[in-house]
């Protein structure tokens, strides 16, 4: 049976002197304690400040806050490769869901786009409170999920700023709805992993999923300018909302590279 997770976002357990401590959880993550209703004697996962791991045993309580101490300290689990999610911003709340669930399939960061045919335009305030909510999706998906890893979530970016940030990458993976139907993805990984001699294990992959009304050529080309190892890739023949194609893209990738086989799967809530 898996353990609880928790993140710390300011304490190194390392540094704690004392047998039994508190357990310095931000505002959310100790309602959710309180949620699962914690015993003592109960052991938890906890990967602190420094991104180290631990396994603690609640000692006690003190006014809701959970008193710990450590049972062992643990190598944290190798993600393995990792890919990048680049979505088009969608429109309401679509990427919210987006980051929750691609979050639990392994996706190590999401970079939200501004696009030609992204509806939501969003002024600095606004953009500030929906990278802090999306944040806290991707921290409460690893916490669920058992992920070593809280997926880092960038401010929204510009197609210039996007082709900047993957233009290193292993392969950057570029879903059109008008690439051609033998546009694998399978084979745009294969062929990008052996241009660059990178194990599977190690490679950084961007998967670029347009919003509603797709990417535009002019984007497309753009995207497939930036880095030698960028490639068309068809989802198939049938026209994926933008929220179902940044899980399936994402996922797809992953497969392709190993890293979800080594995912277990789970019932969680």
């Amino acid at each position: 049976m898996s353990l609880h997770q928790f993140f710390l976002d300011e304490q190194v357990l390392a540094a704690e002197t004392a047998e039994v401590f508190p357990l310095r959880l931000a505002d959310a993550d100790a309602k959710h304690a309180r949620v699962l209703r914690l015993k003592a004697g109960e052991h938890i996962a906890v990967i602190d400040a420094a991104q180290d791991y631990f396994e603690c045993e609640v000692a006690s309580f003190s006014d809701d806050i959970p008193l710990v101490k450590i049972a062992r300290h643990l190598d944290a689990p190798d993600e393995g490769a990792q890919v990048v999610l680049v979505q088009g911003l969608p429109k309401g709340d679509k990427f919210e869901d987006v980051v929750r669930h691609a979050t639990e399939v392994g996706v190590a960061a999401f970079v939200p786009m501004r696009c030609a045919r992204s509806v939501v335009k969003l002024d600095e305030k606004r953009a500030s409170r929906k990278v802090e909510r999306w944040r806290s999706i991707a921290k409460s998906a690893a916490m669920q999920a058992g992920r070593a890893y809280v997926p880092e979530v960038s401010e929204p970016c510009g197609l210039h700023e996007v082709c900047d940030l993957v233009s290193q990458a292993t392969a950057v993976l570029v879903c059109w709805e008008e690439a051609p139907q033998t546009a694998s993805m399978a084979e745009a990984v294969r062929s990008a992993l052996a241009d660059t001699l990178t194990p599977a294990a190690d490679a950084r992959v961007a998967v670029v999923v347009g919003p509603e009304g797709g990417l535009t050529a002019e984007e497309v080309d753009a995207l497939k300018a930036c880095n030698p190892r960028a490639s068309l890739v068809s989802l198939g023949p049938a026209i994926l909302r933008t929220e179902t194609a940044g899980l399936i893209a994402p996922a797809l990738a992953l497969y392709e590279l190993g890293g979800l086989g080594n995912r277990a799967a789970g019932g969680g809530e």
